[in-house]
């Protein structure tokens, strides 16, 4: 019972990103649509004293208003030692900074990136990799791919020979289920409820933050507050 999930790559995604990772057998980077602005494809927030933050990564779109994912270029590389600065000035007190440091530094300074593709699973890959995800992480265009929304969908879950689908609840608005049904595939809608609080730095508990958030402050025990990665 092959349990498949497509979603577009994002910049160190939250918790909730490596969960759904977590629950299916294979994890299909969805960069083959257009990428969109003002979205989580080339940004995250981080928490600090004075709320959160953004954290951007510069991409060329100027007169690229159709552009997918993939193609998607980063403007410069000046971002990553901005990046890097902003983690250590609001996590450097958090109890695993050390650890996490010790792996996730060189990834930001040892390569410089040129396109948000890449970027990005080279971090969603290394987290995986810390938190003991196994697994398997392709790309869409590793696939033959059709036309419309839900049809390709369903045709990638075939290439697969995925048996269930999981969606995040968003898609409810645009996928149409008799097309999974039509080809004996269970569709499920992912639940990202109930996660529990975890200490964090910096006042209020916040849910929506990248999974660094919660590595900084709980090191090899973060998998104690996900649904789906055994501790």
């Amino acid at each position: 019972m092959k349990k498949v999930a497509i979603v577009q790559s994002n910049y160190i995604p939250w918790k909730g990103y490596f969960d759904m990772i977590a629950a299916v057998d294979e994890f299909i980077l969805y960069d083959d649509v257009q990428y969109t602005r003002r979205d989580w494809r080339n940004r995250n927030q981080i928490k600090t004293p004075h709320g959160v933050q953004w954290l951007t990564v510069p991409v060329k779109v100027k007169s690229k208003y159709l552009q997918r994912i993939r193609d998607t270029e980063i403007d410069g590389f000046d971002w990553a030692e901005t990046h890097w600065k902003a983690l250590m000035r609001n996590y450097r007190r958090a109890p695993h900074f050390e650890e996490i440091a010790a792996w996730l530094e060189p990834l930001y300074f040892q390569k410089q990136y040129t396109h948000l593709s890449q970027l990005n699973r080279t971090l969603i890959e290394a987290v995986c990799s810390y938190l003991g995800i196994t697994t398997k992480i392709s790309n869409s265009w590793d696939y033959t791919l059709v036309e419309g929304k839900t049809e390709r969908l369903v045709e990638l879950c075939g290439q697969t020979g995925a048996c269930e689908y999981i969606s995040g609840p968003s898609a409810q608005g645009y996928i149409e289920e008799n097309m999974f049904r039509e080809r004996g595939i269970k569709l499920t809608w992912f639940d990202y409820s109930g996660y529990p609080e975890y200490p964090q730095l910096w006042g209020e508990f916040i849910h929506e933050v990248t999974i660094l958030d919660l590595l900084f402050n709980c090191g090899r025990n973060a998998p104690r507050s996900m649904k789906y990665i055994k501790s």
